[in-house]
């Protein structure tokens, strides 16, 4: 499955955070989306999703206008952006199983608890977790559900160098997967090491 945009475009109040843009991530492919702070990566990642609407141009899935309500595309586009969303009143690990279950997912939900290092609050509410903690349970999120578009904003964002190595061979695997990604980050190591090709705001 691939991600695209055509000719996208989006403003606040008549002021445009971005115009023209066409770019495609096709199926092993990353793009990065790089900028600077406030030149508009996460709206644009917002927009990929279907969490805002462009003012002009379309997204594309698999070629066809994103539809965001879509039982397909919801199987298919796994996402983790700056407002993610957790059930607050069941465990790390509960959380996960849950998400694994409802995408009918075989993967082995403690595995990727141990690779994201949460095992030592696996058994904790997501409320009462760190913003970093929070942050790996997003990504966690991600990788227990079935995808084939992987849409991210800064994943590299609160980890430590052996984190960021970790998300690093992560998104390579994922790459050889055959998954299509998209990304925003400030990370210039992991920029080089896992996009084919940039999109500068």
């Amino acid at each position: 499955m691939s991600l695209a945009v055509r000719d996208a475009g989006f403003g606040y109040g008549g002021v445009p955070v971005f115009a023209g843009l066409t770019f495609e991530a096709a199926p092993g492919e990353a793009v990065a989306v790089v900028g600077a702070n406030g030149s508009g990566k996460s709206t644009l990642l917002r927009c990929l999703v279907g969490a805002e609407v462009l003012d002009s141009g379309s997204v594309l899935f698999d070629g066809a206008v994103l539809d965001e309500s879509s039982a397909s595309v919801r199987a298919r586009l796994a996402s983790l952006l700056d407002d993610a969303d957790y059930f607050p009143d069941v465990s790390v690990v509960e959380h996960l199983r849950l998400l694994a279950w409802l995408h009918s997912s075989s993967v082995d939900v403690s595995v990727v608890v141990d690779e994201l290092g949460l095992s030592a609050v696996a058994d904790q509410l997501p409320p009462t977790l760190s913003s970093g903690q929070r942050h790996r349970l997003g990504l966690a999120s991600c990788f227990v559900r079935p995808r084939s578009v992987l849409v991210l904003d800064e994943p590299e964002q609160r980890l430590d160098v052996a984190g960021r190595a970790w998300l690093r061979d992560r998104l390579l695997a994922e790459k050889a997967a055959g998954v299509a990604i998209v990304f925003a980050s400030h990370d210039a190591r992991l920029v080089e090491a896992v996009a084919c090709r940039t999109v500068t705001l």
